[in-house]
């Protein structure tokens, strides 16, 4: 039997199992999908490794440690945005609402002097003022997170 086939006859066998594992470590449908097309292509990739008695271990295996580095992911992003909120609410005003009108509602810098009823370059210096306001607050969030 070709590589293919074979590798075929594992997915047949092996995805929807794959599957439920990652569900019951992710509770998310999409990033369980994604998890079992990067355990699948892991199969692809090791099959000519791999012997059929420890298969399912392995997939099992590589199937819990892609969730994990998913978790962790998941974590670090949630982190990162609490991060920049806080970093954010302590920008001053007028800085803080056009750095929060570009980066979080992606408004373009003529829209932003619109909404806000101010000159164009206005907009742009306040926008560059308030990101080196942000990005020091956030230096500061990570030095005493590393201390």
């Amino acid at each position: 039997m070709s590589n293919f086939s074979t590798f075929e006859c594992q997915v047949d066998t092996h995805e929807d199992r794959v599957y439920r594992i990652a569900r019951s470590y992710l509770k998310d449908t999409p990033t369980a999908q994604d998890v079992t097309q990067e355990v699948l292509v892991k199969l692809w990739k090791h099959q000519e490794e791999l012997d059929e008695d420890g298969l399912m271990a392995w997939l099992t295996c590589v199937t819990r440690n892609a969730c994990i580095d998913k978790l962790r992911a998941r974590q670090r992003r949630r982190k990162a945005v609490r991060v920049d909120a806080d970093g954010l609410d302590r920008v001053d005003d007028p800085y803080r609402e056009v750095v929060a009108l570009r980066e979080v509602q992606g408004l373009k810098y003529k829209e932003i002097a619109e909404t806000l009823d101010m000159p164009l370059n206005t907009v742009k210096v306040y926008l560059h003022r308030g990101r080196k306001k942000l990005q020091a607050q956030l230096d500061r969030a990570l030095d005493l997170a590393v201390a």
